[in-house]
């Protein structure tokens, strides 16, 4: 190049004419598109390097028809869970030089579409995580062409990408974690009536108590939050006796419920065992510490964006994926192992 092309600044033709290549072939390649031979891709990568050449973001999203932006659709904003959600979300998006839009549908079916036809046209890509998300709904309100990512959906469609937790298994797990550490009087708190993630869990304990030939001691509502964990207690505590263990199906129950026994001169884990579900961070650092089911919660957000950015990208098959988290037992301060001897005296 002349020394004049030099000192301005270059441009996709400079670029392509540098590589002797079309601009086409040049635009493709430097987008990371999968039709580019790879000698093609890396002689243009070389010139764009020569020649310092700096993209125009907003004409290359014109051309792509992008936005850069992803949208994503939670059930409510409030608590660690979510934080944790989003904050990995972020993180995975920032790497993709990426923002989100963040949202949440509080109300039925109804509200959860207009916020999906709202984002249309707005972002490359939705998350959605919604105890509305069924195959009906599905159909109404999904445009086929915008690339999505479901969270713990109702939807098994093959067209749709979806992340799952393991909640049934994780709760089995924990059941069977505190009948092995002698309890066999097991109260458990649920979480909001229609909540996915809540009715799986609750499947998973029930079946756990059956193989184990157990029954619940008693069965508490609760909605997720610390406060219902706190009444779920106070509930207990009316009872003529407590039972052995406390398993609330989200760990801020759990919490609230611990601080409430607590509160009322109960010893956990002396008097009563107390586990939860999710392991957000405060669960470490309470006291004492929450025997939970860890759930890599940060780590799904990042898995999320990964899988919209590849179906955005169209660099690999995305939709259609189904991933289920794997979960881990934490075991902490809240819960003990009982004697034999225990047992048999109550």
């Amino acid at each position: 190049m002349t020394r004049r092309a030099r000192e301005r600044s270059a441009t996709i033709k400079d670029v392509a004419r540098e590589a002797d290549v079309s601009v086409a072939s040049a635009s493709r390649a430097l987008n990371g598109f999968s039709n580019v031979a790879e000698p093609t891709r890396q002689r243009v990568l070389a010139a764009a390097q020569r020649l310092r050449y700096v993209p125009h973001i907003g004409a290359r999203n014109l051309i792509m028809r992008r936005t850069n932006m992803i949208g994503v659709v939670l059930p409510d904003m409030y608590g660690e869970f979510f934080s944790e959600l989003i904050r990995g979300a972020d993180s995975g998006a920032r790497e993709h030089g990426m923002h989100l839009i963040v949202t949440s549908a509080h109300g039925d079916a109804r509200e959860a579409g207009e916020i999906v036809r709202a984002m249309r046209g707005r972002v490359d890509g939705m998350i959605m995580m919604s105890p509305h998300v069924t195959e009906d709904f599905a159909d109404e309100y999904f445009d086929h062409d915008l690339p999505l990512v479901l969270m713990n959906g109702r939807t098994g469609r093959a067209s749709h990408t979806t992340i799952n937790i393991d909640n049934r298994g994780g709760a089995e797990t924990m059941v069977r974690h505190l009948h092995a550490s002698g309890h066999r009087r097991i109260a458990l708190i649920g979480g909001p009536k229609g909540n996915f993630d809540a009715e799986e869990r609750l499947r998973g304990c029930r079946a756990a108590l059956r193989a184990l030939k157990l029954e619940v001691s008693a069965t508490l509502d609760g909605d997720f939050s610390e406060e219902s964990g706190r009444s779920a207690a106070l509930k207990l505590l009316k009872a003529k006796r407590l039972p052995d263990a406390v398993f609330a199906l989200n760990d801020m129950m759990a919490i609230g419920c611990m601080a409430a026994l607590e509160d009322a001169g109960v010893d956990v884990p002396a008097q009563t065992s107390v586990a939860g579900f999710d392991d957000v961070p405060i669960a470490a650092y309470v006291r004492p510490g929450l025997t939970t089911m860890r759930v890599d919660i940060a780590g799904l957000g990042r898995q999320a964006v990964e899988q919209l950015h590849t179906s955005i990208r169209g660099t690999a098959k995305a939709a259609g994926e189904a991933t289920t988290a794997p979960l881990e037992l934490i075991v902490r301060g809240s819960t003990r192992t009982k004697t034999n001897k225990e047992n048999r005296e109550g």
